[in-house]
């Protein structure tokens, strides 16, 4: 279904966003299955793909199963297309072709289906088995991640260096968010040195997250191995308009530079304020957030806050985009 997306023939200064992991919630996209045929037909072949009631998960919970990483992810693609669909049934198949795609993390995946790279089915079982990876690698190496609010990046970055240093462990950036507001991820020596050192340097807040998978962090290494032979052999095509990668924070436009990028984020940083700024410098002046929640407008608002910042997660939302884009 995902791969029948149509878009405009000319590029418009708007890229469309893809929320990650942490924006699922029970109830999500039940209103645009309700509302929409397209979007049910979304979440009745990510049932069928995965031989279980995703969709069912979805709409019903129970949270906790909802959160674990193997079915949150699946469940974002799942949710992100099937906006998109809705989408695309306001505007009579025919999408405004925006200047550049982007997802923050697992989002990439929900991206690059949406620019027509991969296809729903195998993106569903990709970011399937990226989530059942990622939960063996974080039970066999447990690490931690914390939230650093009020510094730099830069800073942060040479706080966590200066920590793996004099402790021998794991201490990273694992997403630079927005301004003041970076994830840090790694091992109990190096995360227990660097957040103690972070909060030294005036961080206004250190946050330890209630995770035990330290994301984009070397501790992801055996998962990024393995996941590697699944990209490998699934079919990637050149993108219908540039996806901008996290860790390289640039266009990628050919497969090759698809696949490198999906294998070196599970353990590379987002780096998602530089990958907005691009987006930014290039003349995109509207960013819309394509899937459950609203976190990436929410940073939108502190990397550029003079652009537009459009949310489209339900109904509602989907009336907004297409009024604002209706040909």
């Amino acid at each position: 279904m995902a791969d029948a997306f149509v878009y405009g023939e000319n590029r418009i200064p708007l890229a469309l966003l893809f929320p990650g992991q942490g924006s699922q919630e029970v109830g999500m996209a039940r209103e645009l299955t309700e509302r929409y045929p397209a979007a049910k037909a979304i979440l009745d072949e990510a049932d069928d793909v995965l031989d279980f009631a995703l969709s069912a998960l979805c709409f019903d919970g129970p949270e906790e199963s909802l959160t674990d990483t193997i079915n949150a992810q699946p469940a974002l693609l799942a949710g992100s297309m099937a906006a998109l669909a809705a989408l695309q049934s306001e505007l009579g198949n025919h999408l405004p072709m925006p200047t550049y795609f982007a997802g923050h993390s697992m989002g990439e995946y929900s991206a690059l289906v949406a620019a027509g790279s991969i296809s729903f089915a195998d993106g569903l079982r990709l970011v399937w088995e990226r989530g059942r990876l990622m939960k063996e690698a974080g039970q066999k190496s447990p690490g931690l991640m914390a939230a650093i609010l009020g510094l730099d990046e830069a800073v942060v970055a040479q706080v966590c260096a200066d920590a793996q240093r004099a402790t021998g462990g794991i201490a990273q950036v694992a997403n630079d968010n927005c301004p003041g507001q970076i994830v840090i991820s790694g091992d109990r020596a190096g995360m227990e040195r660097a957040m103690a050192d972070l909060a030294d340097a005036g961080a206004r807040k250190v946050v330890a997250l209630a995770v035990s998978i330290a994301a984009h962090s070397p501790l992801m290494a055996p998962a990024a191995a393995e996941l590697k032979a699944a990209i490998d052999a699934t079919p990637v095509h050149p993108p219908v308009a540039p996806v901008i990668g996290n860790t390289t924070a640039a266009p990628l436009t050919s497969a090759d530079a698809i696949r490198s990028e999906l294998v070196a984020q599970l353990t590379g940083s987002v780096r998602w304020t530089a990958s907005m700024q691009y987006a930014v410098d290039a003349g995109v002046e509207t960013f819309a957030e394509i899937g459950p929640g609203d976190v990436l407008a929410g940073l939108m608002k502190r990397i550029a806050r003079k652009s537009e910042r459009m949310s489209v997660a339900d109904p509602a939302g989907v009336a907004a985009f297409a009024e604002r884009f209706r040909a």
